[in-house]
């Protein structure tokens, strides 16, 4: 008789800058499970603190890692320059759930680079 599958979908829960990061470590918090959970931030303190198993530093060069200053345009290059970290942290996915800061002047940056990553 062979051995059973393992059926098991891989599902990656990203939580991108401050608002992203924050709603992951909720779900850490809560103890939700069955998921890898990721955070990519520009701020290496928000980082730091995350629960999450991968984190993702894309604040490194152009920010120094104090964060974006709230400005989409930084936010949207820092995550462009850390793209092939950040494809290679998605890959192997089943399913991608990423959460952002639903702000007008944020989600220009974060979510499409993240969505685009995620298709490939």
């Amino acid at each position: 008789m062979e051995s059973p599958h393992n059926y098991l979908a891989v599902i990656k829960v990203v939580g991108v800058g401050g608002g992203g990061v924050n709603a992951v470590n909720r779900m850490i918090d809560a103890g939700l499970r069955g998921a890898e959970f990721l955070a990519i931030n520009t701020d290496a303190q928000a980082l730091l603190l995350s629960g999450a198993e991968v984190k993702i530093d894309i604040g490194r060069e152009l920010t120094r890692g104090l964060g974006a200053g709230s400005d989409p345009e930084i936010g949207r290059q820092a995550a462009e320059d850390h793209r092939p970290e950040i494809e290679q942290a998605l890959s192997g996915a089943d399913m991608v759930f990423h959460h952002c800061r639903r702000r007008w002047r944020y989600r220009y940056w974060r979510a499409p680079i993240v969505a685009t990553l995620r298709k490939d």
